[in-house]
């Protein structure tokens, strides 16, 4: 049987997307998180751009905040199966909760 690297690709696409995002739970739309459900890192959608749920960044009370890729900040430290992304604040630093960071080395990684 003979495989070419199209049906290579094909497959590997075909299997990519039926693998389900945020491991069955719901893909929020908007600015916040779903509650007692998103967990961090996340992926969600924000004003028809793709995003992750993070700690901060809007007015969600204890929610995590769906942020769009473009306000992020990411590094290769692995947090719940994906890269660390921390919304970046006005005037500098990173949201990471209630507090301001400077540098992702600094977030609270769970």
């Amino acid at each position: 049987m003979k495989f070419s690297l199209a049906t290579l690709v094909f497959g590997l696409v075909a299997i990519s997307s039926a693998t389900p995002q945020n491991q069955n739970r719901p893909v929020p739309n908007g600015q916040c998180c779903v509650a007692n459900t998103s967990l961090k890192q996340d992926t969600c959608n924000v004003n028809g751009q793709r995003g992750r749920c993070v700690p901060g960044g809007n007015n969600c009370g204890s929610r995590l905040s769906c942020v769009a890729q473009s306000n992020l900040q990411c590094n290769n430290v692995i947090e719940r199966g994906r890269n660390l992304c921390r919304a970046r604040a006005p005037g500098g630093g990173l949201f990471d909760g209630a507090r301001i960071i400077q540098n992702l080395g600094q977030a609270s990684v769970n």
